[in-house]
């Protein structure tokens, strides 16, 4: 099977080589050429100047570039995968974008006789190191099933959630449910440590409880010792963050909390934490808390 992979960033490089190490027969493009080059040298498949060049002849080509605007721009005109991809071919995009972009897209695609799944991840750079990814999808089942197998290399769960336009409201919820928990924690941790507790012991004790959580057991002890330069940026959640805001207003839902916690991220950006871990909301506690 001959398949394509547009951006090779955090996520998608290693999921990339994941399909590489899987066997697959992988073009790349990435829009950094000299990432794209490393990426060859130390994966393999075949380096492309341009989405359409990638894309050319693939049963399905995958992408997880920024956003909206980057889904765009590498599936439109006449350099986007559009332009060459067969008919019959799919089209996976695991950029997390809003799903009216996914509609859109898969409208495009359907013109053109292509399948269009939108499928954003969630697990982290860790995730995508380990192939151990969540991944969320909206479109066609016919479609869904033939990039199932495929994707297990990358995955330790995915699912169909409805149609096109579905992953993506999925990994609004997703993103909505991280907000309250990371805000929760950074509090409960700020509170154990002016407690005069140890905060390590007590996380070792609650999180076999009902407060346990994934951000609890993988980011307690770098919110502990104030370490976040790595992770999922502060500058990405605020994006998803608005696509939710947005979502929300069309269809009535109630954000409070996520909107106040998105104030929250604003501080930390205010603090030159834009590309800080989102655990970093502890920061934001700490200089709100008194001494």
């Amino acid at each position: 099977m001959k398949t394509a992979f547009i951006g090779l960033g955090v996520m998608g490089g290693p999921m990339a080589s994941h399909l590489s190490k899987a066997g697959y027969e992988v073009n790349v493009y990435n829009r950094t050429h000299e990432k794209a080059e490393r990426h060859v040298d130390d994966n393999g498949g075949t380096l492309c100047e341009t989405p359409a060049i990638a894309a050319a002849n693939a049963d399905i080509v995958f992408a997880c570039v920024g956003n909206d605007d980057d889904v765009r721009s590498v599936t439109s005109g006449d350099e986007g995968a559009f332009a060459t991809m067969k008919a019959g071919s799919i089209f996976v995009d695991h950029t997390t974008t809003s799903a009216e972009l996914a509609i859109e897209c898969a409208t495009h695609a359907k013109n053109k006789g292509i399948e269009f799944l939108d499928a954003p991840v969630s697990g982290g750079e860790a995730g995508a190191v380990n192939g151990a990814l969540t991944i969320m999808i909206g479109g066609a089942e016919e479609a869904y099933n033939a990039i199932a197998p495929v994707i297990d290399c990358y995955a330790k769960m995915h699912k169909l959630m409805g149609p096109c336009g579905a992953g993506q409201k999925t990994k609004m919820v997703n993103q909505i449910a991280i907000a309250g928990l990371v805000q929760g924690l950074s509090e409960a941790i700020n509170f154990a440590q002016h407690a005069d507790l140890n905060a390590e012991d007590v996380v070792e004790v609650i999180s076999k409880g009902a407060a346990q959580s994934w951000q609890m057991e993988n980011r307690y002890k770098t919110m502990i010792a104030g370490e976040f330069d790595f992770g999922f940026a502060v500058n990405w959640m605020r994006k998803d963050l608005t696509i939710c805001f947005e979502e929300a207003d069309r269809n009535g839902a109630a954000l409070p909390v996520a909107r106040l916690v998105d104030g929250f991220y604003e501080e930390v950006q205010a603090l030159g934490g834009q590309r800080w871990d989102t655990s970093s909301l502890i920061e934001v506690v700490r200089a709100n808390s008194k001494k």
